[in-house]
């Protein structure tokens, strides 16, 4: 447990933390999310937490353990062909984790998620939330081209707008 985080957690308002999540750039996100997805099977979902539950917080949850708590709660793993896949932002920690379902896993390598999250990070401190995040959403709609190409049939799943938490 480490106190300085857990106090960062507690103390800063979400009003706060949640500013780079305008109305405009959501908007931006969803369209991106949705334009993606007409050019793959997959199924992405973008998931923004301003602070971490105070029981996540005192067991030391990482922002990993975090996303597949969250990737498992809004069944991100129940897409018909296990292509799912959830960007999480934990947005007082300022880090990103890309999960992807069994299916894209067995075909892209966690290396290749972790290098979009790392740029994603890298993005959002520069202050570029929206171009960051439409650029990952690039990103990971061409790996999902490559393994995973739109066909006649491309059900939609799971909702394209953006979740804060």
């Amino acid at each position: 447990m480490e106190l300085m985080r857990i106090i960062r957690h507690l103390t800063l308002p979400d009003w706060w933390v949640r500013r780079p999540l305008s109305t405009a750039v959501r908007a931006a996100i969803e369209r991106a999310i949705a334009d993606s997805e007409t050019s793959h099977r997959g199924e992405l979902r973008f998931v923004a937490e301003a602070d971490l539950p105070l029981p996540a917080l005192l067991r030391g949850d990482s922002a990993r353990e975090r996303a597949i708590e969250i990737f498992s709660r809004l069944g991100v793993w129940d897409t018909e062909e296990n292509s799912g896949v959830l960007i999480y932002v934990q947005l007082v920690d300022r880090r990103v984790e890309i999960l992807a379902d069994r299916g894209i896993n067995a075909r892209v390598p966690q290396s290749e998620w972790d290098a979009i999250c790392r740029r994603l990070e890298q993005a959002y401190r520069r202050g570029a939330f929206e171009a960051g995040t439409v650029a990952a959403i690039g990103e990971i709609s061409a790996l999902l081209r490559r393994h995973f190409p739109a066909a006649a049939t491309n059900p939609h799943e799971l909702p394209d707008r953006p979740l804060a938490l």
